[in-house]
């Protein structure tokens, strides 16, 4: 049990790592995840969890190029949290990468504060890309994003992009699936917490949006799937074009909603990532010039 809810000022750099270091960091974000929203009183604790470790290799990995030091860096990648309810993870990996201060982190939901309970530009907290939380339209932001990058600027910046199962039930995240796939925006990473909750109860029950991976490659996305608590195979993810992360039976269970895995403190989640195809070339003809090459982008 957690009964000190003081920050520490551990700050972790971005550079190639051992798989356990990933453990290091990603139980220090899990720690200030609970932490901050014990402190705010309310929160979403389950889907900041499930995706803290995919987060974890993402950040702090040398995956996402990024620049706490220099939050706009033109050069930078950018990740964009649609399910922008899941803030207290982003607001972890922040503070622990050196954004803002790990002990800003007790503000969480606090007026006046810098971390609302969605990610908000005009909080002016550096880091954040864009204002996420309405469901469906941040992955729109992220197409837009993309197609900026890939056809107008020509650039070799890179879009993340997570969103959540229930999140698909909005028409908009389809209009942005069919928009990425013609348009072949293979800079474009998307990731969908496929937990099949949602706060009304099982997605397959409320509005069922299965079978994802099939409904994906119609969309001319490639789909690899791994298990979003094993670190190896998240770099594999973010290394190269499309993943589908299968998490289930996660190995962390601080969730405080009603959907655990049956008889146990076990977070149920999956996570999928998918990317566009490119004039449907296999994987192996569009991957990014990086890839592979984790100390390329390190700070």
């Amino acid at each position: 049990m957690i009964t000190d809810f003081t920050f520490s000022d551990l700050v972790f750099e971005i550079r190639k790592r051992e798989f356990s270091d990933y453990k290091v960091i990603s139980t220090e974000i899990k720690r200030d995840i609970i932490k901050s929203l014990t402190l705010a009183k309310s929160g979403h604790s389950g889907g900041s969890l499930g995706i803290a470790d995919l987060l974890t290799v993402l950040y702090f990995g040398s995956f996402l190029k990024h620049d706490p030091t220099n939050p706009l860096w033109n050069n930078r990648d950018r990740f964009i949290l649609s399910a922008g309810h899941l803030a207290p993870v982003l607001y972890s990996v922040l503070a622990r990468a050196g954004y803002f201060p790990p002990s800003e982190l007790s503000t969480l939901r606090k007026f006046g504060s810098r971390l609302q309970g969605h990610p908000a530009l005009d909080t002016a907290l550096p880091g954040l890309e864009s204002s996420t939380g309405s469901l469906g339209q941040g992955v729109s932001i992220a197409v837009g994003m993309a197609i900026s990058d890939k056809l107008i600027d020509k650039n070799e910046r890179r879009v993340y992009c997570l969103s959540g199962d229930g999140e698909l039930q909005e028409g908009a995240s389809w209009e942005a699936a069919m928009s990425a796939g013609s348009l072949g925006l293979d800079n474009l990473c998307w990731i969908v917490d496929n937990n099949d909750c949602q706060i009304d109860g099982r997605v397959k029950d409320v509005m069922s949006v299965y079978p994802l991976k099939e409904k994906f490659v119609a969309f001319k996305f490639d789909v690899i799937e791994i298990d979003g608590h094993d670190y190896q195979q998240i770099e594999i993810c973010e290394k190269f074009t499309a993943c589908n992360i299968d998490t289930s039976g996660s190995r962390w269970g601080w969730s405080y909603s009603r959907y655990h895995v049956s008889g146990h403190k076990r977070y149920y989640c999956r996570t999928t990532c998918y990317l566009p195809r490119e004039n449907d070339k296999s994987i192996s003809g569009f991957l990014p010039s990086y890839a592979g090459n984790h100390q390329t982008y390190s700070t």
